[in-house]
């Protein structure tokens, strides 16, 4: 089917005739991430370019990584893995493919329609720590976690993660921390929101401009004020069973 462009200040769409309405409400969440992320970041991105694609297979043509990403994670992360970013561009399901995806699990669907926001995010975290640039690099696997932790935090796509973090306490062994490549996706953001809760905003602003040359232990030490990482990934678990409570 042609595409059919669509744009707002600072981002420009590809997309099909049908997706029109949902596009534009895309555009709108995009322009308002955007603009809460430039009052955090010294940094972001201007004229994006955000391809929608009508289902899975397109998606994987756009973005042919993705479903390495999707191998690679459990399966409560990979259904919230609705897209892919690189350079400039966006590439992601529209938002009526988006629907279809979700559960029927409470806030499943509000977690994916915020997958725009969250790759964009991952774009701002590379304008402002230029060495962990998406996409994801094999070099850059160990600091998965960061990348799109950060991104799902200040997105805000992370407060609906709790139906799928229960699951994946439910159904998993205990995750390690920092979180490797396969919860990376879904349990990354908590870590960012466990040190905002213990230090501040700022102290999770600023464990994403972590260097990739040092370790993650090092870097989440460094960030939990000296705290052991054995101290802290009790800490973080304790943290995770709070958030799949009921």
């Amino acid at each position: 089917m042609p595409w059919t462009e669509s744009s707002s200040p600072h981002f420009e769409a590809r997309h099909e005739d049908s997706d029109e309405r949902g596009t534009a409400a895309v555009l709108e969440l995009l322009e308002t991430t955007r603009e809460s992320l430039a009052r955090i970041f010294p940094q972001v991105p201007e004229e994006v370019t955000v391809v929608m694609h009508a289902g899975t297979f397109a998606l994987c043509l756009g973005a042919p990584a993705l479903p390495l990403a999707w191998l690679a994670s459990r399966a409560p992360a990979r259904r919230y893995l609705a897209g892919w970013c690189s350079g400039r561009t966006l590439h992601m399901l529209a938002p009526a493919a988006l629907e279809q995806r979700a559960s029927a699990v409470p806030d499943s669907r509000d977690m994916l329609m915020m997958t725009p926001a969250a790759l964009y995010a991952q774009l701002v975290i590379a304008a402002n720590n230029r060495s962990l640039p998406p996409p994801l690099r094999p070099r850059h696997v160990r600091w998965a976690w960061l990348i799109w932790g950060a991104a799902a935090h200040f997105s805000g796509q992370n407060v609906f993660a709790r139906p799928a973090i229960a699951r994946r306490l439910r159904d998993d062994p205990a995750p390690r921390f920092p979180p490797q490549l396969r919860d990376a996706a879904l349990l990354g953001g908590t870590i960012f929101d466990l040190l905002e809760r213990e230090h501040g905003a700022q102290a999770a602003v600023t464990l994403a401009f972590a260097h990739p040359t040092g370790s993650p232990a090092r870097a989440l030490e460094q960030a939990f004020s000296g705290r052991s990482l054995v101290d802290s990934q009790g800490v973080w678990r304790a943290h995770l069973a709070r958030l799949a409570a009921p």
